[in-house]
C-alpha cells in the first residue's frame, strides 16, 4: 500500500488555531499505522489566502486540502483512506 502523505500547515493562524495539535498525530496511531503514514509539517499550505477554503488549521491528505481540521476529523480520513482500519482519539 502506498503511503497516506499528511502534510499539516504550521504558520502562524494554523499553528495557534489546532495545528500545534495536529502535528501530534502520530501519538494516536498503531506502529503498523505510522509505517503506512508520512507526516510533515510545513511553513505554510497557502490556503489561507484562497476565499474558497473556509477557516484554519489547513492539512493536505495526499494533496486534498482540508479546513477546520482537527486530530480526530484528519483520523476519521485516514481511517477511510486505509480502508476503514481502526484509528480514533
Amino acid at each position: 500500500m502506498e503511503k497516506i502523505n499528511v502534510s499539516i500547515c504550521t504558520g502562524t493562524s494554523c499553528y495557534v488555531m489546532g495545528g500545534s495539535e495536529l502535528l501530534l498525530l502520530e501519538e494516536y496511531l498503531t506502529p503498523e499505522q505510522r509505517e503506512l503514514l508520512e507526516l510533515k509539517g510545513v511553513s505554510c499550505l497557502d490556503l489561507c489566502h484562497d476565499a474558497k477554503y473556509g477557516k484554519a488549521p489547513f492539512v493536505k491528505i495526499n494533496g486534498q486540502p482540508m479546513e477546520q481540521a482537527s486530530v480526530q476529523s484528519v483520523l476519521e480520513r485516514i481511517n477511510a483512506l486505509l480502508g476503514g482500519e481502526s484509528v480514533s482519539c
